[in-house]
């Protein structure tokens, strides 16, 4: 497959690398000066769908840089222009709805790291696409690193193989505690009534019930998730049969708020966790925002999080079936 598209020119990033013959991300940039506004980024999206979304799946990062994105507005624009179909999020992070499809990205502090993760990971329908618009990039700091994910099954089973297959085979179970009410101090302080779209608990119960998750509510107004089993990595179609590390095992092992095991309840050795850990931060791509920059991932192949920066940074997001 070609990455040549007569209606873009490719670029490079500062960070992107070659990961088993293919570039992350891909760059698409204006053919040309005169051809950087939005009407015309629009209108060669929607000449070039079926070309460009080949490519989101075959390099599993595409960057468009240099063109004239300027605001929500423009960015739902491009998220409109594919037609892919609309996904509401549901987790922890606390969000902001800024226009139609358009949704602040985590509003936890900046100071913070977001630990790399598929976005819904531990949801039955989760998207396949993540697209995430950089309105205010941040004076120092605040990359989103993303990661091939099945770099780290490949090297997981290196070093651990046979439990990993145990993993696999009996799969891991998660809790995670929603608070009574939302706390913007915190990455994870997603109200339970934010998290579920309702304040009424029987409606919220069966929302979680949908989801997959079990419920429990706890004395001070909170709620205990308990999600499980689900497999610690997945083989998606069009994806080369790639395994990937389809899970959430070291952002929720040992946590204030959440927690990952076997699904029989057993633990899952500290070593093993800690490996795990530094193989992901080894196998990162760092990616730096310019402002006006749409950056397209593979949901089903690349986890992602948020480096720590100062303020301000405003980054955009909309998740697509």
């Amino acid at each position: 497959m070609e990455y040549s598209c007569k209606d873009f020119k490719v670029g490079k990033c500062e960070g992107e690398k070659l990961v088993d013959g293919e570039t992350m991300p891909l760059v698409l940039q204006p053919p040309e000066q005169g051809k950087r506004d939005i009407e015309s980024l629009l209108v060669t999206l929607k000449d070039n769908k079926e070309w460009f979304e080949k490519m989101i799946i075959k390099n599993s990062a595409v960057l468009l840089r240099g063109y004239d994105v300027k605001d929500a507005v423009d960015f739902n624009e491009i998220v409109e222009t594919f037609g892919w179909d609309d996904i509401r999020y549901v987790g922890p992070a606390p969000r902001t709805h800024i226009h139609k499809r358009v949704w602040t990205a985590n509003e936890g502090p900046l100071s913070e790291f977001i630990y790399y993760h598929h976005e819904m990971v531990l949801i039955k329908e989760f998207p396949k696409k993540l697209m995430l618009f950089c309105e205010v990039p941040p004076p120092e700091g605040g990359e989103t690193p993303f990661v091939p994910s099945f770099r780290v099954t490949e090297r997981m089973l290196e070093e651990f193989p046979d439990f990993v297959e145990k993993l696999d085979a009996q799969g891991l179970k998660y809790t995670f505690t929603a608070l009574s009410n939302d706390d913007t101090a915190s990455m994870r302080g997603r109200g339970w009534q934010d998290a579920f779209g309702t304040s009424d608990c029987a409606e919220a119960e069966r929302r979680a019930k949908a989801l997959g998750m079990d419920f429990e509510w706890l004395p001070n107004g909170g709620v205990k998730t308990i999600l499980g089993p689900r497999s610690l990595t997945r083989v998606f179609e069009g994806r080369k049969g790639r395994r990937m590390w389809f899970n959430t095992l070291v952002g929720m092992h040992g946590k204030a708020l959440s927690s990952a095991m076997l699904a029989d309840g057993s633990e899952i050795p500290n070593n093993v966790v800690k490996r795990c850990e530094e193989i992901i931060e080894e196998e990162s791509i760092q990616f730096k925002w310019e402002k006006g920059d749409v950056l397209f991932f593979d949901n089903l192949a690349l986890l992602h999080g948020r480096r720590p920066s100062l303020p301000p940074r405003r980054v955009l997001v909309a998740t697509c079936k």
